[in-house]
């Protein structure tokens, strides 16, 4: 059973960009980290956002974007690939949470696409289970090798869109967005100033 939505998609953008705003400028707040958040949460969880990132130890969600206990759900997986234990996470959100609005958050300097770029180009297999990341972001590379610019960066931006067409088309996701319950967005972090910048609809 969905519970009921109390925020918006606009909103919760909103409040995402907000708190990143925080972070890059060094004005955080730490919201929802304290004892009594603690308490609160015991008896169920309200998350306004779900941010689909990238396992990267350099850009945890929370911080990242000024948040705390009970605020994100957060999905991680190397590159941001989606599968199926990632994807039945962000539709148990959607559903079962009621949350309006999921983020793909991906990220400068990404190793995962890197490693992708050099598989394609060196035509060269990875190792055991990290060829599965590289099978899904290889589409990726090849868009991004027919643009102008670094490749890497322009790979971690394809690599983003995907992601989000992809999570669109999904039937029960589709469902929500038509009904205007649910908005999909792209983002990509800046290591160096921390910022999170929207990709384009």
């Amino acid at each position: 059973m969905q519970q009921e939505v109390t925020i918006t998609d606009n909103q919760a953008l909103t409040m995402l960009l907000e708190g990143n705003e925080r972070y890059a400028t060094m004005h955080t707040t730490h919201p929802d980290q304290t004892l009594e958040r603690r308490s609160e949460v015991v008896g169920g969880q309200h998350p306004f956002a779900i941010i689909f990132g990238c396992v990267d130890s350099r850009v945890p969600p929370e911080i990242v974007f000024d948040q705390g206990l009970g605020n994100l759900l957060v999905i991680r997986t190397a590159g941001h690939v989606i599968g199926d234990v990632a994807l039945g996470s962000i539709e148990f959100g959607v559903e079962e949470l009621g949350i309006p609005l999921v983020v793909v958050l991906g990220h400068e300097q990404c190793g995962a696409v890197a490693a992708a770029i050099t598989a394609v180009e060196h035509h060269v297999a990875a190792h055991d289970k990290i060829q599965t990341l590289v099978d899904h972001i290889r589409p990726a590379v090849e868009q991004a090798q027919g643009q102008t610019g670094d490749l890497l960066h322009n790979a971690v931006w394809a690599n983003i869109e995907l992601a989000v067409n992809e999570l669109r088309e999904i039937p029960l996701l589709q469902e929500f967005i038509e009904k205007g319950k649910l908005t999909v967005v792209g983002a990509c972090y800046e290591l160096d100033t921390g910022k999170v910048i929207l990709l384009e609809a």
